[in-house]
C-alpha cells in the first residue's frame, strides 16, 4: 500500500474512488483536513473538479495517488 492512497486502502480501491467525481471530491478533502492543510482543503472545495482530473492523470501514470496540492 502507498502511503499517499486513499484512507491507506489497496491502489485498485483508491482508484474506483478517484474515478467517481463525488467519491474522489469527498476522500479529498477529507484527507487534506486529515492532515491539517486547510488552505489545500478550502482550494479542493471550490477548484475540487479541475483537481480531481489532474489527479486522475498523475494516478494514471505514477501508479499510485497523488498529492497535487501539497500546500
Amino acid at each position: 500500500m502507498a502511503k499517499s492512497d486513499y484512507f491507506g486502502l489497496s491502489y485498485v480501491v483508491s482508484v474506483i474512488l478517484a474515478i467517481i467525481p463525488i467519491t474522489a471530491w469527498v476522500c479529498g478533502l477529507i484527507t487534506r483536513l486529515q492532515e491539517g492543510k486547510i488552505v489545500a482543503a478550502i482550494i479542493r472545495i471550490f477548484g475540487g473538479w479541475l483537481i480531481w482530473i489532474c489527479d486522475l492523470i498523475l494516478m494514471s501514470v505514477s501508479k499510485h495517488i497523488l498529492r497535487l496540492l501539497n500546500i
